[in-house]
């Protein structure tokens, strides 16, 4: 089936949270994140290059369209098409009254840039993190930006946008330890960490707000190295996520093997 050019001028609107707003719906491109989006979100369209579909399943798919490099390009909203782009449903949120408090999460304070926020989606992935709790005037998760930033991650984390300091509110008085990293917190690597509880990350430049920050009730640092030595002034935020991940995953794994052995 050849794909027509009210369907090359849909992809392309999708560009625009307005539309995806209207439609419902977001756009993906190349084959590692198309195909693992196939297998977790109902796939509207789908145009691929001939070879691609020899070697996917598609059947799910409403409308499937075998193009050329061309096409792709013309509908692609990359510099160098990936073989596939598909248009998905956006996801219906679930509430986040279901998530329970028993595991990690990570809070976003107004993260304004789409490549931070789909790594960051990306890093929550890798550690098992599950759902990631969003500001309103967080980057949209369904910027084709963040999309292809997550590589797939969308398919294993929810995100949910929510009044972050409302939210907060509630889970720290319900006894859920609240994290945020500030400059005069503790040393992460010498601070009690628990296996649980709410990691929240601030705005690119700014950093937690003032509002998030009155929630917080555990400050945590980063140490330079050496401590003490001229540096770079600030890490960035996808690159703290990753390091205060990692602790709190390592220092999880650490616990559960002096367990198992004592």
């Amino acid at each position: 089936m050849m794909i027509s050019k009210a369907k090359i001028k849909l992809i392309r609107s999708l560009e625009l949270k307005k539309k995806r707003d209207e439609e419902g719906l977001f756009i993906a491109e190349g084959d590692k994140v198309v195909s693992e989006l196939l297998s977790c979100f109902p796939c509207r369209m789908l145009a691929a290059l001939p070879e691609w579909l020899c070697t996917h399943d598609v059947a799910q798919t409403m409308e499937v369209f075998e193009v050329t490099q061309d096409e792709l390009a013309s509908a692609s909203l990359q510099k160098s098409p990936q073989q596939v782009l598909a248009i998905f449903e956006k996801r219906v949120d679930e509430s986040v009254l279901e998530m329970g408090r028993d595991c990690l999460r990570l809070a976003l304070d107004n993260i304004q840039d789409p490549g931070n926020l789909g790594t960051i989606l990306r890093i929550a992935d890798w550690f098992g993190i599950k759902h990631v709790l969003c500001s309103p005037h967080c980057a949209d998760v369904y910027n084709p930006k963040v999309v292809q930033a997550t590589m797939g991650a969308l398919a294993r984390v929810q995100v949910h946008y929510v009044d972050l300091p409302a939210f907060l509110g509630e889970e720290s008085a319900a006894g859920v330890p609240v994290y945020g990293t500030f400059l005069d917190g503790e040393n992460i690597y010498e601070k009690s960490l628990t296996d649980y509880g709410i990691i929240v990350m601030g705005n690119e430049g700014k950093g937690i707000s003032d509002a998030v920050r009155t929630c917080i009730s555990e400050r945590v640092f980063i140490p330079n190295y050496p401590q003490g030595a001229v540096t770079s002034e600030s890490l960035n935020v996808s690159a703290a996520t990753a390091i205060v991940c990692a602790e709190f995953r390592r220092r999880m794994s650490k616990d559960r093997k002096n367990k198992f052995v004592g």
